[in-house]
């Protein structure tokens, strides 16, 4: 069991694009796109760690407030409760990193997915929570 603390904004992984070029398809992930650096930031600090056998997978996605949502006297009363990111393209990358990184072969092994957003409070640095288990079945 390992717990990865990945500081800065959770990104989802987000939808390839499709071109074509010489009467080929090919779908690609434009190389500006911020899930680049995320993902990077994951395979660092999970380089090295190694989980074999069935997995359980929970992330905690802890996102930043936009400044929008504040008001001198506290949070609008209009404020979204939740981000509106899809915890399920937040886990697809977060599970595409931890294959990059070698911590298992293919993400086939996870067979326990769990994923909490939420907004943090005012002072709170977003953060993404990765935590990997062995999955007893």
């Amino acid at each position: 069991m390992f717990t990865l603390v990945v500081p800065g904004q959770p990104v989802p992984q987000p939808r390839v694009r499709v071109s074509t070029r010489g009467g080929f398809g090919r779908a690609y992930t434009p190389s500006k796109h911020p899930i680049h650096a995320y993902r990077a930031a994951i395979v660092t600090l999970a380089t090295g760690k190694r989980i074999e056998g069935p997995t359980a997978l929970a992330v905690e996605a802890i996102f930043a407030r936009p400044p929008s949502h504040w008001r001198k006297s506290g949070l609008k009363a209009d404020a979204p409760a939740w981000p509106r990111a899809d915890g399920d393209n937040v886990l697809k990358g977060v599970a595409d990193a931890l294959t990059d990184a070698g911590v298992w072969d293919d993400d086939d092994c996870v067979v326990s997915w769990e994923i909490t957003k939420r907004y943090g409070a005012r002072d709170e640095l977003p953060r993404t929570v990765i935590t990997v288990t062995e999955f007893a079945l």
